[in-house]
């Protein structure tokens, strides 16, 4: 336990802790049992050390990560029983799935060890609630998308702009293009956001940040896909085609029989695999279901999770108007329910109808629709109904 201390503290040592996500100051921290989801590189570790780094100082405190070699030859509850012996309060778990029977031991800890408190992370694709071992009545658990536009531009670039609502956007959005120009030339920078601006590691990557966004992306193929669903090799090898075959054609509504054809998939398995993808958050599927996306029902159009991926397999060929709305969709999903409407492009919500494209979009599409608006590329400011698009990377 000794060395497990020492790793901790070194690296709580070298966290940052001048940049903190959106998702930070909402969580609730006092929760006995706290769980942060989320794709690879979106900074769930580095958001766990400095938590460690903040009770640290009045408490026993740990961070381990759980394939660290340490629990191939020990159990997670006795090695809580043997911290709390310790005096240890917090503790932190990152990586649990590639820890066996996580689930059960920790709602064994939960039920035995109310003084301590525990925040675990895992990847997205991990299913947190399924199996016998139900956590779902004990953890409080929440999601970290990448950065936002927003803070992005704070992370990067050291302009510090507060986050705004959508109501506040649709209905403001006039003055907002004011303030916001007061502070910089927003479409330049946002440019740079769509092609290099996602994840966190862009301050550390430089012009690797691709490169690093195509290993992270394996990374998630080849390892947690395996490690949490008991796919095998020629298992990754078809889901890598199919992520390949829907990289070159996004957005699109998906024939599934011909797609099924085009992977040597049958049609559940290709849903399934659509769905792993989903939850890993290298593609987005979009359904008219408020409800969202199960294995039995196709998906009505499908994105790449967001424009930095598009750039990295498109080998920076991305399409202007995909990129457009891959970006709405993925800004707006991450506090707003996006549903696929029979017009326009996307429902927010249940009550906003908008349009995504260029400069000059009009409402033709939209037109007598009532709560409908253009997010439109390539504007500073907006009139009526029609709204820069980059604006909608401000929203958390």
């Amino acid at each position: 336990m000794e060395r497990l201390f020492r790793i901790s503290n070194e690296a709580m040592r070298r966290v940052p802790a001048r940049f903190h996500r959106y998702l930070y100051d909402e969580i609730d921290w006092n929760s006995r049992l706290t769980g942060i989801s989320g794709a690879r590189g979106s900074g769930k570790t580095i958001m766990m050390l400095q938590r460690l780094k903040d009770v640290a100082k009045k408490a026993l405190s740990l961070y381990v990560t759980m394939d660290d070699v340490y629990f191939t030859e020990n159990r997670l509850v006795y090695f809580v029983e043997e911290f709390e012996k310790q005096g240890g309060q917090y503790l932190f778990l990152d990586e649990v799935h590639k820890y066996p029977n996580w689930s059960q031991e920790l709602k064994n800890i939960y039920d035995f060890h109310p003084n301590l408190k525990i925040v675990f992370s895992s990847s997205s694709i991990l299913e947190i609630f399924k199996g016998s071992h139900d956590l779902s009545r004990r953890a409080l658990v929440f999601n970290l998308p990448g950065l936002s536009f927003r803070e992005y531009l704070l992370l990067v670039h050291k302009i510090n702009i507060d986050a705004i609502s959508l109501e506040y956007l649709l209905e403001k959005h006039e003055s907002f293009s004011t303030h916001i120009l007061n502070h910089l030339k927003p479409i330049p920078l946002f440019n740079q956001y769509l092609e290099e601006g996602y994840y966190p590691f862009v301050v550390d990557t430089g012009s690797n940040y691709i490169r690093q966004l195509m290993n992270t992306i394996n990374t998630v193929l080849e390892v947690d896909l395996p490690a949490i669903h008991h796919i095998d090799y020629h298992s990754t090898l078809k889901i890598k085609k199919l992520l390949s075959i829907i990289a070159h054609i996004v957005p699109y509504k998906p024939n599934i029989e011909k797609l099924a054809r085009q992977t040597n998939l049958t049609r559940p398995t290709l849903l399934k695999y659509l769905a792993y993808l989903d939850r890993a958050q290298i593609i987005k599927l979009l359904s008219t279901d408020p409800i969202g996306i199960n294995y039995l029902n196709k998906p009505e159009k499908i994105f790449l999770h967001n424009t930095n991926i598009a750039y990295a397999l498109a080998n920076l060929k991305a399409d202007k108007g995909n990129l457009r709305e891959t970006f709405f969709l993925n800004q707006l999903s991450a506090r707003h329910q996006v549903i696929y409407p029979k017009k326009g492009d996307f429902l927010i919500d249940g009550k906003y109808l908008f349009e995504v494209g260029g400069k000059n979009k009009t409402n033709a599409q939209i037109k007598d629709v009532e709560n409908a608006y253009i997010a439109a590329d390539d504007i500073e400011y907006g009139f009526r109904n029609k709204i820069p698009l980059w604006m909608f990377g401000f929203l958390y």
